[in-house]
């Protein structure tokens, strides 16, 4: 069964490509600079188990700063781990040994491995799993250690995370005796089934299953809700509202318990929270699909997910990929409530929800080969998660709002009081080679091995199918040309080739050219078949994807958005004052025209390429606009021109922190 997480090793990136410099900022700055936010915070050293100021600020009680501290070091190990693969640092490498071994020390004698509940409240372990992510810190540790394992060759942490995965296996589960519940905030469960692919472990399956399949059980412990029955242990009033709850003791749609999943029908609560979850589910599914654990309720569970992905993207997406409108429990508003920044009533849009997208796409393509999946998957990465991070590699976003404000400006920030997003951008950048393309032998005997291409760059792929070794190179100047190179290096003869498969991006309304051409091609779902017998007779050949050119992008009318996107390919563009140091009022009054022409203007900004668009604008006259004076708007102003660049470069440039993705439509002032 492959993850990303694990196949990664086997893409390289080469050549400049707009992929491979963040990475490499990331492997060579990104990395060092969390380290030392981890060390100055006093993260790093908290598996020592010593007291540390922190623990005695209630500031945010009952959820206390450093309850995530476990994950954020475990994500950082784990990030480290896949760039050290690529290029080895000793800093680096003698952080993470250390690190491990301040881990292995932290471990109770039954298992037990969590530093707030060691420390702080030793006699409350398992008495808030609703909020107190003991149970999401032990799955990022999970992921740290699968990581580590592949990078060291050794089980130094992987021996430990299993002993803990031990205990938790016999703690939670369907027996009278034990906690009939499942995490607050999803993770564990989808750590838990890589954990089994990569050690076959039944303990990791079962516990990862139960967790998805108990959840939302509103009977599930003694005839009650199980978080409704541990508050009642605790003694919490029944009249309370839950802490970080949106409404009351009944919201727990908040973490997605007030169903079981499949009987879900709207994705809702916090938006992270429900893409692990997910993720999990159509991990599940994809196991069943390779013959490796059968789930009799695959079906019925991948409808759901499915039935959930469409209420996401249809409704509840941002055109930047970047989902979760409502800054109160970080995540999901109704359906098409979309504002783009505070003073229009919200817009979270946080980066680990992206990547969670990001997580969740790509696990649905093992099981649905769609390009809507692989869209999103690339829609998120060019744009809601690639703009969280400075071009420097120091600063991050943690909130990626459409739209500036007074209250909240375009900007970044080295490091947050809760920092799961930063080293979760650096761990993605490091396994990204594994959500390029899947491949491998082919299912049926008889058939070819077969590689899918989901994500353009410049890159090759070395795998073993058959007893053969292939490399697959892919070499483009993607997302700034639509020309794509690939050539068949290994094996050099080879009367049975590859069978290929090519994404067609839904922007691009099935334009493509294929050289040489192919008559016996196919267009399934977005995604161009060839042959083996093509990529035999032709190793190399060039892939050309046409539409790359500036489009306006229009919201679903029920969004009440009425504005207009420029978009070119997969790239999401917005306007700055750092080039437009005109405006004063966040572009709120800006307008554009359906009919704009849009020009094209090739720049680099610290070294990178990019281009830049250019078209005229015309503000809004407010004059005489006002309750009760029967005018939405005095008319509109002169023309004057307007710069966009790319979303993902924001905030990299100075200025006021002016910004804003959708402009007024035109058509609609007037």
């Amino acid at each position: 069964m492959a993850h990303p997480q694990s196949t990664f090793a086997q893409t390289a990136f080469h050549g400049p490509s707009l992929l491979r410099a963040r990475r490499t900022t990331i492997s060579r700055t990104t990395v060092k600079a969390q380290l030392k936010q981890l060390r100055d915070t006093g993260r790093y050293d908290c598996f020592k188990l010593q007291w540390h100021p922190v623990y005695d600020d209630k500031s945010s009680w009952p959820v206390p700063p450093s309850l995530f501290w476990d994950s954020d070091v475990a994500k950082w190990i784990e990030g480290a781990c896949y760039l050290l693969a690529d290029e080895y640092d000793e800093e680096v490498d003698r952080a993470v040994r250390e690190l491990v071994d301040m881990i292995r020390g932290a471990q109770q004698p039954d298992g037990y491995l969590n530093v707030y509940f060691t420390v702080v409240e030793p006699d409350k372990r398992w008495s808030n799993i609703r909020d107190m992510h003991e149970l999401y810190n032990a799955g990022h540790l999970i992921e740290a250690a699968l990581a580590h394992k592949n990078y060291y060759h050794n089980n130094l942490l992987l021996e430990p995370i299993e002993k803990y995965v031990s205990l938790i296996h016999s703690v939670f589960g369907p027996a009278e005796h034990q906690l009939h519940g499942y995490p607050g905030h999803p993770e564990i469960e989808l750590a838990l089934l890589r954990l089994h692919a990569a050690t076959g472990s039944t303990q990791a399956y079962e516990l990862a299953r139960y967790f998805v399949e108990e959840r939302g059980n509103p009977r599930g412990q003694d005839g009650m809700h199980f978080f409704d029955w541990e508050a009642r242990r605790r003694g919490d009033s029944p009249w309370k509202r839950p802490d970080h709850y949106p409404v009351s003791r009944t919201s727990h749609w908040y973490n997605q318990s007030h169903a079981p999943v499949l009987r879900q029908t709207s994705v809702e609560g916090h938006a992270v929270r429900a893409m692990y979850l997910l993720t999990a589910v159509a991990d599940l599914a994809c196991l069943d699909e390779l013959g490796v654990r059968a789930w009799p309720a695959r079906d019925a569970y991948l409808a759901a997910v499915r039935a959930l992905w469409d209420n996401m993207v249809d409704r509840k997406m941002y055109v930047t990929g970047g989902i979760g409108a409502v800054k109160q429990w970080e995540g999901f508003g109704i359906d098409y409530f979309l504002p783009q920044g505070t003073d229009e009533g919200g817009c979270y849009a946080e980066t680990c929800a992206a990547i969670g997208v990001m997580m969740l796409a790509e696990r649905l393509l093992h099981v649905d080969l769609d390009a809507r999946y692989a869209d999103v998957m690339e829609l998120c990465l060019y744009n809601a998660v690639m703009t969280a991070m400075s071009l420097d590699g120091t600063a991050f976003t943690y909130v990626n709002q459409l739209a500036s404000s007074d209250a909240d400006r375009s900007v970044r920030h080295t490091w947050f009081e809760c920092s799961c997003c930063p080293p979760n951008l650096m761990r993605l950048f490091g396994n990204l080679g594994g959500y390029l393309w899947d491949y491998g032998a082919a299912a049926e005997d008889g058939e070819p091995p077969f590689v899918n291409v989901h994500l353009y760059t410049t890159a090759k792929v070395t795998f073993q199918a058959g007893g053969q070794e292939y490399v697959f190179e892919q070499v483009s100047d993607w997302p700034w040309e639509g020309r794509v190179s690939f050539k068949l290096q290994a094996p050099a003869a080879t009367t049975t080739g590859l069978a290929v498969r090519l994404r067609i991006p839904g922007w691009s309304a099935g334009g493509y050219t294929l050289t040489p051409p192919c008559p016996t091609a196919t267009l399934s779902k977005g995604y161009l078949s060839l042959p083996a017998s093509y990529t035999a007779a032709n190793p190399t050949f060039t892939l050309s994807i046409h539409g790359l050119s500036p489009r306006l992008i229009a919201p679903h009318p029920y969004t009440n958005q009425h504005t207009l996107t420029l978009a070119r390919g997969p790239v999401i563009y917005c306007v700055e004052d750092a080039d437009n140091p005109w405006e004063a009022n966040h572009f709120r009054d800006i307008t554009l025209s359906a009919d704009a022409r849009v020009t094209e203007e090739e720049r680099t900004l610290a070294g990178e390429r990019y281009v830049a668009l250019r078209t005229v604008c015309r503000p809004r006259d407010l004059r005489g606009a006002g309750p009760g004076s029967g005018r939405a708007s005095g008319g509109l102003g002169a023309e004057r021109e307007l710069v966009f660049v790319p979303y993902y470069l924001r905030a990299n440039r100075g200025g006021k922190g002016h910004m804003r993705v959708g402009l007024l439509n035109q058509s609609v002032v007037m």
